[in-house]
């Protein structure tokens, strides 16, 4: 692997002295790839969710990043996880979805329980120095939050419910139900940026006031803050109460009294999450390349119903999509800038930014770690 030199950033220990990154981390391709093995392997990251393996022998395949997965629930009714790979010639034993009572190579016929262990080898017999009770798929960790499946390749990795349980005792004792929470929408975005540009400008909310006018008079600016911690950090944007004699439109969002309520958290390193009375949202952040990311948007919703509450569920996905083209905007607006000879890097606003520098310090201290 091509490793970047990464000695011209060091996070300064106080926001009001700190730069941010240097552009190169943005636009040199041989960030990818340390980032993909020090930050992508090495973090909880979700791919799919718990109605996808609701049944013994239920499975689904998956990747993070270049990494082929499967996950499946075992005939004990555990969720298990394991590389899509098999020990013979590296082909997968698993495609799409569905229900299997083992996993079998597509190449050469080699046959897993669910629990990894191999089941059947075709024709190997007189293979020296080999034992069959040895062979199995290469487990990896796996873990159900709320209503999704997450899987980290780092085999010494916290838990995440170590590391991120503070953020679902805090949604059950806010008395969102989201766990029971069902998926109705998805909606995937290409943009043309470096993931992190598209992160920065999710963890500020300076840019509101320009490039947002409908969120923006919704919102109490004034109250809007982040507070960070360890892995995560957490925004309030209240809605602003209606003056007097004030007519507004509200036709995307609903009362002030159940938006003062709704939790907003971005877990490291490419995960937002938007809970509501509700619904609930989460946004998955995926490099496809140095210069190009995936949005996935997922809606979720406890009773969507019909009539105006089926109305009410589609103003609001559409009030999403709305910031979010908004968003996919300025983001490669700033990947074009970062390749400029004119910039290399910036100053935080110690009012507004102090989310943005909380990530980017992440960003170095994974980067840097041996």
């Amino acid at each position: 692997m091509n490793v970047p030199d990464l000695s011209d950033y060091i996070p300064a220990t106080d926001l009001a002295q700190a730069s941010t990154m240097p552009a190169r981390w943005y636009t040199q391709p041989a960030f990818l790839s340390l980032e993909a093995e020090k930050i992508f392997y090495r973090t909880w990251q979700p791919v799919g969710r718990l109605e996808d393996v609701a049944r013994v022998g239920d499975f689904f395949a998956c990747e993070v990043l270049d990494q082929p997965l499967v996950v499946v629930r075992n005939r004990q009714n555990e969720l298990r996880a394991f590389y899509n790979v098999c020990p013979h010639r590296a082909a997968v034993v698993a495609q799409g979805r569905g229900n299997r009572k083992s996993l079998q190579c597509k190449y050469h016929g080699w046959t897993y329980d669910l629990d990894g262990k191999l089941l059947r080898a075709p024709e190997f017999e007189g293979v020296q120095n080999w034992d069959a009770d040895e062979v199995c798929l290469q487990p990896v960790r796996v873990e159900a939050w709320g209503p999704w499946i997450f899987v980290n390749l780092d085999a010494d990795a916290a838990p995440m419910t170590q590391t991120f349980g503070a953020i679902h005792n805090e949604i059950q004792a806010a008395g969102f139900n989201l766990d029971q929470m069902r998926l109705i929408e998805r909606r995937d975005y290409v943009i043309n940026c470096n993931w992190k540009v598209y992160v920065d400008n999710y963890l500020e909310g300076y840019h509101l006031p320009i490039a947002h006018p409908a969120l923006f008079r919704e919102v109490d600016y004034d109250q809007y803050r982040v507070d960070t911690y360890r892995h995560y950090s957490k925004q309030h944007a209240p809605i602003r109460d209606v003056a007097p004699g004030e007519v507004r439109d509200r036709r995307y969002v609903r009362s002030g009294e159940g938006e003062e309520d709704a939790l907003y958290y971005w877990i490291f390193p490419n995960v937002m999450l938007n809970v509501y009375l509700d619904n609930t949202s989460i946004n998955i952040i995926l490099p496809l390349g140095h210069d190009k990311t995936l949005t996935i948007f997922e809606w979720y919703f406890e009773t969507p119903g019909t009539g105006e509450g089926w109305e009410s569920m589609q103003q609001i996905i559409a009030f999403s999509d709305q910031i979010q083209q908004e968003d996919i905007e300025l983001c490669e607006w700033v990947q074009r800038g970062l390749l400029s000879n004119a910039y290399d890097r910036g100053r935080f606003s110690v009012l507004r930014e102090n989310g943005v520098y909380h990530f980017q310090a992440l960003v170095h201290e994974y980067l840097t770690r041996d």
